[in-house]
């Protein structure tokens, strides 16, 4: 069709992500017919603050260029340091505090070395902010507000909510709305001088009514969509962070922090204030959101400085905060970055082309009306010989015809088909939230629905992330954990719980109420479950040694590592990871007596068919290892990437969630495939894939190291075949995700938790992140967080996204249905009999209707399951495909049909006589009118399916608005005749008008029969 060529030549450029602000500018520069732009681009992106925010990063990364430059000059003369000119404010001291807010914010922000040596140091700042390195803040309620008080809460300021009189008064500013005011006016002015009051005041107040009927139910709309981005916006901004409060280690949100807090910080966490590092291993800092600076930043002892909204790359640590809220860099920053706005959808984009082409069209033909309306006028009072005397009849007569002109502009112009989209959206976001998933990102929504495939996760997507050690191989005798009797040596076992509790990201503690509890991940609590339940004591063992470094786990090594120095001062290094990964690296084993032997082959192979048959079970496998060290090795010392000596192989059960397989089969209804990439052993995630019904026989399941080797032309093959990845790398993913987007034009979703997901996510077209074991860095990264971290969330998202693709297509069917009838019957009109049978209040009633009323009715239309049994959309899909132009055209040629007759037969059908009969059979083609756009407002639910009643009753807004219609109408009609130009009908008209509109749906049942 011409007009999906055009959309796709001029508004198909802007993609659901990362759309240049060059493309967003161009749409925006190609939409001139707009009513009211304020309305029309309340939901896209703020070009300039973004812009302005961008300023900001670059001035950052300078200051904070120069911080670093000046700290490291200063550093050569901090012996040099001084007392300074530096006292502490009154109200500071009788709080309690040796040191002030904007002290402690100009010490990070500057990198100023020499003022922190000047404090005494990190530990002497701590003091003079009264918390303690170790225990935290003690504090009650009272020393909570005081601190608040003086150092202020880590909250960041946010535009104010605006009120519903702004709405209102945004809606005022519809340019077409302005001008028939102005008409209103003009037509009171006249009439009231031509035939008094109130009499000559009907039209102009007519008109005026009309209008505040349309602003405020436009008004009221924008308002509630405004309340529900503005929930779901607090959602997102919902962050937890690790905090040691009076001794003991607690979550709180970081909007809780105060400075003062010791905070601990790991991978993919997000430096939730600013602060000062205490203590940690091998800490890398990305602070590219700060500064744009994409390096990222080691932060130790010797360069401590941890600014608010960097991310933890590597490493863990324990931080000191200095400051919070508004005081930070970040704090400025998100200022103006939250008013730059979300990028608009590409639906958006297309329904405001679609709305530009129908403007344009209707500007014409308004236009065209207006002067064929004049010609008519002018050519009848030249026959009467009248040219050159005007009365006040003829004069509210031409503003008659010119309302009606701007009427058809008002109707034309559909500045309601963007806006249904953020309706929709807003309405699905919000039902989304209460299925547990939180969208991010507008577009997200939108494009889920378009899915074709989806790459998952194994762990905690598919299973449910509660896991145990069942089996174990140690000193290469295997032993099912849950059967108890565990017989292994004391040497070997002693060796067992120092690697299990020193080589571990998670801690064993006890919480307020004197209880044992496990922190960490889900593998590293199971692992720490199994060394306690040998007899191990967390305490005692990390006590008894001295940590000199610590690697953390990551994806891409598959591994993690510590190094100690022991009571004898020798020095050992533990590792842990991927069975196979770490048993390549050993050459040695503990045997069944405890002693260190060669590992032969014999017993490689033991231990090698012991990870399969694991594996097998759907276990997931993880070896430990330990190597001894030269005691002269330094904490910047890497870990040893072989020689180890093998302690033994674990085997972790995490059982596959309940409902995952129907959920599996349901996406491949849906013509959606899933495919499970995982970081697992191969035959672990074999067994998990069958279990969920993701591997088939037609299906290939690959190795990472496997599929990076291959060519582009072997993959071209491979990867649409391509069921199970394993043992897969964070590059891996990106590398499969973006070969099926470029190479095979699928519309991808990808589910990430870890830091280093982040890339896929940003590739794939939807993003998905772990709400539970999910990092900030792979929140950051996704568009829509799953909120349980279950995979039939997952699906749910892809059944609201095709909902809302489908209201949307509903919603243009019908409104372009409207716009159509109305230009064409009053241009008709105008041409033939010189006059138009719909004024411009009725106009204004019939504009709602379609606008703010239909939006509501059929945008908001919930899901069901037959959606879930469609083919997708895909990348190219056209939106206003061929069903839709049947069904507008079809609906479109009967109604204008009807409307014809009812102009030329009508007075002889109803036997309409009298002065008034012209009143009358107008009121009855408006009221026809109406009631046709009504049942066709049903008929637009289902735009194939014969049955458009199924499931009407289950959505209560599509209800209401239709019974809302229904008595307005009827209001207009009996009771408004004076000022809408209506006159009472009888029963049997209403009868027949009623009828009239009901034909449309057996009209609709025939059209459907019509292929295309």
């Amino acid at each position: 069709m011409v007009m999906e060529n055009y959309l796709n030549q001029n508004f198909h450029a802007v993609k659901s992500k990362h759309s240049s602000d060059e493309v967003l500018q161009k749409w925006r520069s190609l939409c001139h017919v707009v009513k009211n732009p304020k309305r029309r681009f309340r939901f896209t992106a703020n070009l300039t603050k973004r812009n302005e925010a961008a300023a900001m990063r670059r001035t950052n990364q300078e200051k904070l260029r120069i911080a670093v430059l000046v700290s490291k000059a200063a550093f050569q003369f901090i012996q040099g340091a001084h007392s300074g000119d530096y006292q502490v404010p009154d109200d500071v001291k009788d709080a309690g505090f040796d040191i002030c807010a904007d002290e402690t914010a100009s010490l990070v922000e500057a990198h100023d070395l020499k003022k922190l040596k000047f404090h005494g140091g990190v530990e002497s700042l701590a003091e003079k902010l009264k918390t303690s390195t170790t225990n935290g803040l003690s504090i009650d309620n009272e020393g909570l507000a005081c601190r608040q008080k003086v150092f202020g809460i880590n909250k960041f300021a946010e535009s104010p909510q605006r009120s519903f009189w702004v709405f209102v008064w945004e809606a005022l500013h519809d340019m077409t709305l302005m001008i028939l005011a102005m008409c209103a006016f003009v037509s009171l002015v006249v009439g009231i001088a031509t035939e008094g009051w109130p009499k000559g005041a009907h039209d102009g107040l007519g008109i005026v009514a009309s209008i505040l009927l349309v602003v405020f139910v436009t008004a009221t709309s924008d308002y509630r969509q405004s309340l529900q981005f503005r929930d779901l916006d607090k959602e997102k901004k919902k962050i937890s962070i690790q905090v040691t409060r009076s001794g003991y280690r607690q979550k709180l949100s970081i909007y809780e922090l105060l400075v003062g807090d010791i905070v601990h910080l790991s991978i993919g966490d997000q430096v939730p204030a600013d602060g000062l590092f205490l203590s940690g291993f091998a800490v890398s800092i990305d602070e590219s959101s700060l500064t744009g600076e994409s390096e990222p930043v080691m932060v130790s002892a010797e360069n401590p400085w941890l600014m608010s909204g960097t991310k933890v790359q590597d490493g863990s640590c324990k931080m000191l905060v200095t400051t919070v809220g508004m005081r930070t860099q970040w704090g400025k920053l998100m200022a103006t970055l939250s008013e730059g706005g979300d990028d608009e959808t590409p639906l958006q984009v297309k329904l405001n082309g679609v709305a530009t082409v129908i403007g344009k069209i209707g500007l014409f033909f308004a236009v065209v009306t207006f002067a064929v309306l004049m010609q008519k006028l002018l050519a009848r009072k030249i026959l009467d010989g009248t040219q050159w005397s005007w009365s006040g009849d003829d004069a509210l007569e031409l503003l008659e015809y010119f309302a009606i002109a701007v009427t058809i502009v008002v109707v034309a112009v559909p500045e309601g088909l963007p806006l249904a989209v953020t309706l929709s959206l807003a309405f699905a976001m919000k039902k989304m939230m209460n299925d547990k998933a939180l969208v991010r990102h507008l577009a997200a929504c939108e494009t889920m629905g378009s899915a074709t495939t989806i790459c998952s996760d194994k762990t905690g997507t598919l299973t449910t992330n509660k896991m145990t050690v069942v089996k174990s191989c140690i000193c290469l005798n295997i032993k099912d954990v849950t059967k108890g009797n565990s017989d292994i040596p004391d040497k070997a076992l002693k060796i067992l719980l120092q690697s299990i509790f020193t080589n571990t990201g998670g801690e064993v503690v006890n919480n307020k109420e004197g209880k044992r509890e496990i922190l960490g991940t889900p593998t590293e609590a199971a692992i720490l479950e199994f060394g306690l339940s040998l007899g191990g004591d967390f305490q005692t063992e990390c006590a008894s040694s001295t940590v000199l470094r610590v690697e953390p786990f990551n994806s891409s090594k598959k591994r993690m590592g510590v190094v100690l120095k022991l009571p004898d001062g020798s020095v050992r290094a533990h590792c842990k990871g991927a069975s196979e990964i770490i048993l390549a690296a050993c050459d040695k084993v503990i045997n069944a007596d405890g002693q260190v032997v060669d590992l032969k082959e014999g017993s490689l192979n033991h231990l090698k068919s012991t990870i399969d048959q694991f594996a097998g079970e759907a276990l997931r496998t993880l070896c430990l290892a330990y190597i001894d060290l030269d005691k002269s090795v330094y904490a910047d010392t890497p870990i040893p990437p072989s020689g180890y000596t093998c302690i033994g192989i674990v085997g972790i059960k995490d059982p596959v969630r309940p409902g995952v397989k129907e959920s599996v089969a349901l996406c491949r209804s849906a013509g959606i495939t899933v495919r499970m990439v995982t970081g697992d052993n191969i035959n672990t995630a074999k067994a998990i894939a069958k279990e969920c019904g993701i591997l088939r026989d037609d299906g290939i399941a690959i190795e990472g190291p496997d599929f990076r080797e291959k060519s582009l032309e072997e993959l071209d093959d491979l990867v649409p075949h391509i069921q199970v990845m394993a043992r897969s790398s964070p590059l891996d993913k990106h590398r499969l995700v973006k070969h099926l987007r470029t190479t095979f034009g699928e519309v991808v979703a990808v589910t990430g938790d870890g830091t280093n997901d982040a890339p896929a996510l940003h590739e794939a077209d939807i993003g998905l992140a772990m709400g539970i074991a999910g990092t900030e860095v792979a929140k950051e990264s996704a568009d829509v967080i799953i909120l349980d971290d279950n995979f039939s969330t997952i699906v749910t998202v892809a059944k609201w996204g095709r909902s809302v693709y489908i209201n949307i297509q509903k919603f243009v069917q019908f409104q372009l249905t409207v716009n159509i009838v109305a230009l064409m019957v009053n241009f008709t009109s105008a041409c033939w009999t010189g006059s138009t049978p719909l004024t411009a209040v009725q106009l204004l009633w019939v504009n709602m209707i379609m606008d703010t009323l239909g939006a509501l009715a059929l945008a908001t239309e919930p899901p069901n399951d037959a959606l879930m049994k469609r083919t997708p959309v895909g990348r190219h899909g056209n939106f206003i495909s061929n069903v839709m132009w049947r069904n507008i055209f079809g609906q479109s040629l009967y109604q204008f049909i009807v409307i014809g007759l009812l102009q030329t037969k009508g007075k002889s059908f109803y036997d309409l006589h009298g002065h008034n009969s012209d009143l009358i059979l107008n009121t009855l083609i408006f009221n026809s009118f109406v009631f046709c756009q009504l049942f066709n407002e049903v008929n637009s639910r289902e735009m194939e399916k014969l049955n458009v009643l199924n499931g009407i009753l289950n959505n209560n807004v599509f209800v209401c608005v239709l019974s809302a219609t229904v008595v307005f109408q009827v209001i207009i009609i009996e009771f408004l005749g004076t000022f809408a130009s209506t006159s009472p009908l009888t029963m049997t008209q209403w009868y027949y008008s009623i009828l009239t509109g009901f034909l449309s749906m057996p009209i609709a049942v025939i059209l459907k029969m019509i292929p295309v």
